[in-house]
């Protein structure tokens, strides 16, 4: 009999500081229901995120399966979710579920680090509905953005956890096939047991990175550790999983921390290993404390980038990345760059719906003076005015070819590039983090031949431009937003305290 597999999702990354995100939000990326869900994910450039694309594209290899797709809501990072809206959301998945029949296993895509406006742990409360409804014995496989802040229900509702292991992102339909595979193991008859060990340390996301040209990784040698585990004995072929959270600080929860999940057969085998990498990343704490670049430092080396001797640079603005919550609208780094006279630069995408609408209804070729945020003061957004002139103009669907967002299409609406006289400006309807060279490709930007580019984004970049950039060749800019991995800058209500690396004299010790 073909396994029958309920198919459902909420991803999004929020941060407690942002505006609240509402219906629309999910509208304008992807939320799909039933059938819609399937033809996105085996299309060829899928909306969504690739997790269930690599779910079910490894379904379909292994043999006949029936899957049962409910609701899948996915967005851009943002604000807490609006109640009203995860509550009509709760109540599909609950009638999908119910009125779905046999079931043999669900997977379901989750983020990790969601918020609601009355929910902490909306992943954990979905989860725990599911489990309530499919009972104990039907399995059930959740995989996680590494981004998670783990809970206890977020582990003690599924079978196995399976994390993302690359930062940026390159993996995740690697992590949805395996996803796949553990289920069917699962429904195969497999036992399992997930066991967690949380550390005091919540790492800025700039500490975060895997890539192996990083000069300074402790994240990504508590991932490698993690993998080498699995494969020693006495734990080889008795651990299933191993995923290494380093979570999301800006959600500000009670179980924000770097966190070790172990899935394994045994609950020896899964303590074991969580606590060994708990060990190696506690040795490692001096690590996630964050050094970037002054904005006055980087408005030097961009003046410096005019003599073409030296490496080309890209600016990461880090603070303001729409990726973990960021507007995408400061002016920081482009008015000082401005005032400093920078040429040869490329900024984007600034988030900015009128003065894109306003550059469609002029047309190319244009002069006109553009008004970024002329709505006025809001957070970190301040007006900013320059004369310009309409280079290009987009619709907005990109078709993407690098990094997080490779072989999938992501939409940024309407959307121009603007020449402010020697920095050309992307400009787009709906908010995105700059992950993909494709972003200044439609335009017909010449990326090898910037001197300078600035992108809104943390660390997503670096999977799309690394064919331009070098790791050397990134500079990680200290400016204000809502993203900033200077965690001194926020007042936390619910982090917990002491942590590395807001707070001194941190102390952990191991569990017996």
């Amino acid at each position: 009999m073909s396994p029958r597999i309920a198919l459902l999702g909420f991803s999004i990354e929020c941060n407690r500081f942002a505006p609240v995100s509402v219906e629309e939000d999910f509208t304008d990326r992807v939320l799909l229901r039933g059938q819609a869900m399937l033809d996105d994910a085996r299309s060829a450039r899928p909306r969504m995120l690739a997790e269930l694309p690599g779910f079910c594209a490894d379904m379909d290899a292994a043999g006949p399966w029936e899957p049962v797709p409910i609701t899948l809501a996915m967005t851009a990072p943002g604000g807490p979710v609006e109640q009203g809206f995860f509550d009509r959301l709760m109540f599909e998945w609950e009638i999908g579920l119910r009125e779905a029949g046999r079931l043999d296993g669900v997977y379901c895509v989750m983020h990790g680090a969601g918020l609601s406006t009355g929910d902490d742990d909306p992943e954990g409360t979905v989860q725990a509905l599911v489990r309530r409804i499919v009972g104990p014995e039907v399995p059930v496989v959740a995989s996680y953005d590494l981004h998670a802040n783990i809970s206890e229900a977020d582990i003690s509702t599924v079978d196995a956890l399976i994390g993302y292991r690359s930062n940026p992102h390159m993996d995740m339909r690697e992590r949805g096939a395996e996803s796949a595979q553990v289920l069917r193991r699962l429904i195969g008859g497999l036992r399992t047991v997930i066991r967690k060990v949380r550390l005091p340390i919540v790492p800025p996301p700039v500490t975060m990175l895997t890539g192996k040209d990083a000069h300074n990784r402790p994240y990504g040698e508590l991932i490698d550790l993690g993998q080498d585990l699995m494969q020693r004995e006495p734990w080889a072929g008795r651990v299933v999983n191993v995923s290494v959270m380093g979570g999301f600080a800006y959600a500000d929860t009670p179980f924000n921390g770097l966190t070790a999940v172990v899935t394994a057969t045994d609950a020896e085998a899964a303590e074991a290993v969580a606590r060994e990498i708990a060990i190696a990343g506690w040795a490692r704490r001096p690590h996630f404390v964050p050094v970037i670049t002054p904005l006055d430092d980087a408005v030097r080396l961009a003046v410096g980038t005019a003599d073409r001797n030296g490496p080309a640079l890209i600016f990461a603005d880090v603070a303001d990345n729409p990726g973990g919550g960021g507007r995408g609208n400061t002016m920081f780094i482009l008015d000082a760059f401005m005032r400093a006279a920078v040429r040869d630069a490329l900024v984007g995408v600034i988030h900015d719906p009128a003065l894109a609408a306003e550059a469609h209804a002029l047309g190319e070729g244009a002069t006109f003076t553009a008004r970024f945020n002329r709505a006025g003061p809001g957070g970190f957004s301040h007006p900013f005015s320059a004369a310009a002139k309409v280079l290009r103009l987009h619709s907005g669907a990109i078709a993407c070819r690098r990094g997080i967002f490779a072989g999938g299409i992501v939409d940024i609406g309407p959307a121009a590039a603007l020449d402010l006289g020697g920095i050309v400006v992307i400009v787009a309807t709906v908010r995105e983090q700059c992950a993909d060279p494709a972003f200044f490709e439609a335009f017909d930007c010449d990326i090898g031949a910037a001197r300078a580019v600035v992108v809104k984004s943390r660390g997503h970049f670096r999977g799309g431009f690394d064919e331009f950039f070098r790791h050397e060749q990134v500079i990680e800019v200290d400016a204000p937003g809502l993203t900033t991995p200077l965690l001194q800058h926020f007042t936390w209500s619910n982090l917990p305290r002491p942590v590395i690396p807001l707070d001194a004299g941190v102390t952990w010790e191991p569990a017996a």
